[in-house]
């Protein structure tokens, strides 16, 4: 089947992060762009104005649809009585989740799909340098802005390729299918797995389910590449039909550290040394090598790129570092990806103190029958302290947390507990930084804590 030709396309909460970025993608494209939103922040808001596509005003304006739109995309904000998606149902449009479109509009390309609880953004960040830096076409949609790209989507009409970050959460409000079952992928990655979102998957072995889904998902011809040292990732990447299907299995890179400077040992291109470091990124970047190797990368090419990979925004980003400290800011949140972050800092400056700053943020890291997942997850920080908002908990309408909880959560009884960010920037900023460094851990902001005057302040 060929892709359809849209036209005029309309987007239902076009303020969310990824479908503001689409909205952007497909005005750059040529087409006609409307959408709606009940609350659009920045960097969305400033975005959009700038392109002419912020809504009017605030809201849902079902009278803003017609028949002359081609395809109204769902964002997965919206309610599923939604007023503007009641009227697309009644007027018969085309309603596309944000997967469904995507793969909508990559029918004729090669889909490349980076799944996995940890490590996709990282992995499909780095596809894309290399594929930049050879000058290759491609097609991308991501769940993060990525330094030296300005969209987390593009679409155009003669990419071969479209590298995909295959999210596991649900599609949109009415399907609830999720995401990474949706693009088709000729070239699949599972990353690693390790359970999150237990407000949509109740218990480990569901969300681990819709990962066989996705490996199983994996068409004749096609490739899945997988991380051989996940038992969970081992227990749905188990080749099923090797005579059809490539099964690639990868683990950690070959390396070294030397003066905390990482050193990747290869066959042909001898010691390379890259600016990243920690197991998992190792781990991620043999992940990346072997997408890569699959759609006609050379090794030469691939190595020469990686030398200046700095690596995605808030994935181990350096915010600051002087002689004595160094400071860095991780997405991290979900138990497996703090414990891999702690230990890939600490492996990296062995010498030096690490105070370890987790901000407990999102539905699962809230939820006390989720609370045990992080047992030993900050055992390799010298100091580890955790901090979240009450107001947040309220604000999801969860049981408050209480600092004897946590301790017994973390099974870590000096961990230190803060519920107000003001306190929290307080003790970092009077502490002893010498030959020390700083690892702040968050999906969220601290309740805005000024992370520029808490840098100044540890430098």
């Amino acid at each position: 089947m060929e892709k359809k030709d849209f036209k005029r396309i309309h987007l239902i909460a076009i303020g969310g992060s990824v479908m503001h970025n689409l909205a952007l993608a497909l005005h750059d494209k040529g087409l006609k762009v409307t959408g709606s939103d009940d609350e659009i922040y920045e960097p969305a808001k400033g975005r959009l104005a700038a392109a002419g596509l912020l809504p009017a005003q605030e809201g849902w304006f079902p009278e803003k649809l017609d028949t002359s739109i081609d395809a109204v995309i769902l964002g997965m904000h919206a309610r599923p009585d939604n007023p503007e998606l009641l009227r697309a149902q009644e007027l018969n449009l085309p309603v596309y989740s944000f997967p469904e479109f995507i793969y909508e509009q990559s029918r004729d390309k090669q889909r490349v799909v980076i799944g996995g609880s940890h490590g996709k953004t990282s992995i499909t960040s780095i596809i894309m340098h290399v594929l930049r830096h050879t000058n290759r076409k491609f097609d991308y949609a991501v769940g993060a802005q990525l330094e030296g790209f300005d969209r987390m989507v593009k679409l155009s009409d003669d990419a071969p390729v479209i590298i995909i970050e295959g999210d596991e959460y649900l599609s949109d409000p009415v399907k609830r299918v999720p995401k990474f079952h949706l693009y088709h992928h000729h070239i699949g990655v599972i990353s690693g797995i390790s359970w999150d979102h237990i407000n949509v998957f109740p218990d480990p072995d569901t969300y681990r389910e819709q990962f066989r889904i996705f490996a199983e998902m994996t068409p004749k011809a096609g490739s899945l590449i997988y991380n051989q040292n996940d038992e969970q990732v081992l227990l749905v990447s188990v080749p099923r039909n090797p005579a059809d299907i490539s099964y690639i299995g990868y683990g950690v890179h070959e390396h070294s550290i030397r003066n905390g400077k990482t050193i990747l040992h290869t066959k042909k291109e001898g010691d390379v040394e890259i600016p990243l470091f920690g197991e998992h990124n190792l781990s991620n970047i043999s992940a990346a090598k072997e997408v890569c190797k699959k759609i006609g990368v050379k090794a030469h090419d691939f190595y020469e790129a990686l030398k200046s990979f700095k690596g995605a925004a808030r994935r181990l980003e350096q915010i600051g570092e002087s002689a004595q400290a160094t400071i860095f800011r991780d997405f991290a949140h979900a138990p497996s990806k703090v414990k891999a972050t702690t230990e890939a800092v600490k492996r990296q400056y062995p010498q030096r103190k690490l105070v370890a700053v987790l901000e407990l943020h999102t539905f699962s890291s809230l939820n006390k029958k989720f609370l045990p997942q992080y047992a030993g997850a900050l055992h390799k920080a010298d100091e580890a302290i955790v901090y979240f908002n009450p107001k947040t908990v309220e604000h999801k309408r969860m049981e408050m947390l209480t600092e004897n909880e946590l301790k017994q959560a973390f099974q870590n009884p000096d961990l230190k507990v803060y519920t107000d960010s003001a306190e929290l920037q307080e003790h970092l900023v009077h502490h002893n930084w010498q030959n020390a460094n700083l690892l702040l851990m968050s999906s969220g902001t601290y309740n805005n804590m000024n992370l520029e005057t808490l840098t100044k302040a540890v430098l």
